[in-house]
């Protein structure tokens, strides 16, 4: 049985958390106090950071990679494309997600970050999603009208908006809308940990 050691409110877990649930499978999660990290966790991870799979004598860290290993271990449903050149772009869409959303997500996280980095943090975020909310006049989710790896990745981050302080200048039906079509699917629902609920009103 695969177990995951999971962060409680760690934005990178919680996408672990959501590819477990939409497969539906057999699992053991391990919730780890982000400020309080148990000792086997370094011997598992060299980052001594969650999320971290173990299967047996496999031991896996970083959510994309957890997630691609999940989506080829059990296809059904298949999160990323079958089609190799999909596949090679929603990987390229996940990698821009790191640099230019994720990386300011993790200053939001990092209770070193100065006031200073927070806010261009909060700035960078609010400019990426109004920058991609246009592509939800059009389709319901990233890739089009089928969930993807692409949507576990954001829904985490759009689940936290208000937790991080990001607010929008002006409405942005098109992103909450979105949103609210994430955070329908009974997987997310599954997913959130009593401290990740808290973080909505």
């Amino acid at each position: 049985m695969m177990t995951l050691y999971s962060g409680t409110t760690c934005p990178f877990s919680h996408r672990c958390r959501i590819v477990l649930f939409e497969k539906g499978m057999d699992f053991q999660i391990n919730d780890v106090d982000i400020h309080d990290k148990p000792e086997d966790l370094a011997v598992m991870n060299p980052y001594n950071e969650v999320p971290v799979l173990v299967e047996r004598d496999l031991i896996l860290h970083e959510a994309n990679i957890i997630n691609e290993y999940i989506d080829e271990r059990f296809p059904h449903p298949q999160l990323m494309p079958a089609d190799p050149v999909m596949r090679a772009r929603a990987r390229l869409f996940l990698f821009r997600f790191e640099q230019e959303l994720f990386v300011h997500v993790r200053a939001l996280e990092n209770a070193a970050s100065s006031k200073k980095d927070q806010e261009k943090a909060r700035s960078a975020i609010r400019d990426n999603l109004t920058q991609i909310a246009p592509v939800f006049t059009k389709q319901k989710f990233m890739l089009g009208d089928e969930f993807s790896m692409l949507d576990v990745a954001v829904a985490p981050l759009l689940w936290r908006l208000e937790h991080y302080g990001i607010e929008f200048a002006k409405p942005n039906p098109n992103l909450m809308k979105y949103a609210e079509r994430l955070f329908s699917r009974q997987a997310f629902i599954d997913s959130l940990t009593p401290n990740e609920k808290a973080m909505r009103k």
